[in-house]
């Protein structure tokens, strides 16, 4: 399926997805976030309506979805590899969680695309490396698909041309994610525990 269909949304709604890992997972120095709980209140809300929330867009986020369809065209001229664009992949093994990359590259590869403000590509260029609130995704993502690398691609078409383009490779860790999976698994069965006890509540 397409991402962003009708379709799509139905079939990740209710599901905890690869980009809101760091959400669900946010900790301060007291406990859990704030993101944490209001997360779990989205996924209840979908799970009980079966109807998918709604996002909030800014018009950097509408830049950078009307910029990734270049962004892959560019990372194909630069790697001579053709990427395949996907719908959604369900972790094997975690019911409710999903992952929806940005293309499959090859038998082993995925390809995760960002088109950010140019302030924040010229930070990546700067470091040489995939940023850190990035890489929960990406490994989440390998998990869903069975891949062993996945290509971070930050993308600015508006700097000069030896400028535009930054590709970086990071490998499938277990460890990181085995962490993941047990950490995920806790707030799955959270959001389970909570749709119960509110129709337990609330149906007398």
């Amino acid at each position: 399926m397409e991402q962003g269909t009708e379709e799509w949304l139905k079939a990740r709604c209710g599901s905890l997805g690869a980009s809101q890992l760091n959400e669900a997972l946010a900790t301060t120095k007291s406990g859990w976030g704030a993101s944490r709980e209001n997360l779990k209140n989205r996924i209840i809300a979908e799970r009980l309506t079966g109807i998918p929330a709604e996002t909030f867009k800014n018009a950097a986020m509408e830049w950078g979805t009307a910029q990734e369809d270049n962004a892959r065209k560019a990372y194909e001229a630069h790697t001579g590899v053709f990427v395949d664009e996907m719908g959604i992949a369900h972790h094997p093994a975690l019911k409710h969680t999903h992952a929806s990359p940005d293309g499959l590259v090859g038998d082993d590869g995925l390809i995760e695309i960002k088109c950010p403000n140019t302030t924040t590509h010229i930070e990546t260029l700067k470091a040489k490396k995939a940023p850190s609130k990035y890489i929960n995704q990406m490994m989440w993502q390998m998990r869903c698909t069975d891949r062993q690398w996945c290509d971070f691609v930050s993308f600015d078409p508006r700097l000069p041309s030896h400028l535009q383009l930054f590709i970086v490779r990071v490998e499938r860790d277990e460890a990181i994610i085995a962490d993941l999976e047990a950490k995920v698994a806790e707030f799955l069965t959270e959001v389970e525990k909570e749709i119960e006890t509110l129709n337990k509540e609330w149906e007398k």
